[in-house]
């Protein structure tokens, strides 16, 4: 979506194609998450949840092994869950599963603790409100902390993937004449769960980011006042997603400028972007800051950004193809 405001800079959005935070993870299509120790939120079964449902490009990112299998063949082979698998147990329990990685964890902290205080509150001693007078009203503070272990190991590698300590914290705060009120601890640790296992699912899976770029609405050169309408009508087309006509009326405009305008050739870039033809986008960014005499904010961010975008989904495609 573009944005045209009056006295500010035109905007448009791009969605682009990120790579996983954790490279070795993206490359592992099926995945075992075993019941976690000390586990009385049910961090483990939405972590399994959440990457089961991941998806890129619309299709199913992961393949997770049902925990009823999972169970199963710990009993059968009388393995010791222990919560954080070791790299040989995990390995043994991955291989009879057919799992490339297993996920294991313990949950080191979730606990709540309130504080109570007052708060001051003013109130009109009459209808007009001439005098004032205070009161205390009994408040408490809800701290909420959840932490965990959480390993990934490959199966055929045999090493560790991932290993940290994912830890979430939030506070309430709720005072007796407020109509709102305060989470319960259980309710409060569910929420930090769930966002817990987003965040782990996240760092997992190739995903798509949004991001605004500034497009230019004002000549660099000499622009007939044909050129200048062609200029207004690209901004226009390209607010209503026609990138087809926006590039066409671009391409034409820096034909015309025999391959001079710098502003043409930036928005022409710009299309390309969107549109996801990063080469070519690169080619007119590369353009358009040879004919620049003097620093373009829009430009200069644009060459390192299409570099850096350019890199980011040769190594998303990777995981997402392997």
């Amino acid at each position: 979506m573009i944005y045209l405001l009056g006295g500010c800079s035109t905007t448009v959005n791009i969605k682009a194609l990120q790579p996983a935070e954790v490279d070795r993870a993206a490359f592992t299509k099926k995945i075992a998450v075993t019941p976690f120790q000390n586990d009385q939120v049910g961090l483990s079964s939405k972590i399994e949840a959440r990457v089961a449902s991941k998806k890129v490009d619309g299709k199913n990112y992961f393949t997770t092994i049902s925990r009823r299998d999972i169970r199963k063949i710990i009993e059968e082979q009388k393995l010791q869950n222990s919560g954080l698998l070791d790299e040989s147990t995990a390995v043994r329990l991955g291989k009879l599963l057919g799992a490339q990685a297993m996920i294991s964890g313990n949950v080191t902290t979730a606990s709540f603790s309130d504080t109570h205080y007052q708060a001051t509150r003013t109130k009109c001693s009459d209808k007009k409100c001439k005098t004032t007078y205070e009161y205390n009203v009994p408040c408490t503070k809800r701290v909420v902390t959840l932490a965990s272990q959480v390993r990934m190991v490959d199966v055929e590698k045999g090493d560790i993937i991932f290993a940290d300590l994912l830890h979430r914290s939030r506070n309430w705060s709720h005072c007796s004449d407020d109509s709102s009120t305060i989470p319960s601890s259980a309710q409060a640790l569910d929420l930090l769960s769930t966002e817990l296992a987003n965040a782990f699912a996240y760092k997992l899976t190739p995903h798509y980011v949004d991001y605004s770029v500034t497009l230019l609405d004002e000549p660099d050169l000499e622009y007939t006042d044909d050129q200048k309408k062609a200029l207004e009508n690209a901004l226009v087309y390209i607010e209503r997603s026609r990138y087809d006509k926006a590039e066409r009326i671009l391409s034409r405009l820096l034909e015309e400028s025999m391959d001079q305008s710098y502003v043409a050739a930036y928005n022409l870039g710009v299309v390309k972007e969107v549109q996801g033809e990063y080469e070519e986008s690169k080619s007119l960014y590369e353009l358009a800051d040879r004919l620049t005499h003097k620093p373009v904010e829009e430009i200069d961010t644009a060459m390192l950004r299409i570099r850096r975008s350019i890199e980011q989904r040769e190594q998303a495609k990777r995981q997402i193809q392997q």
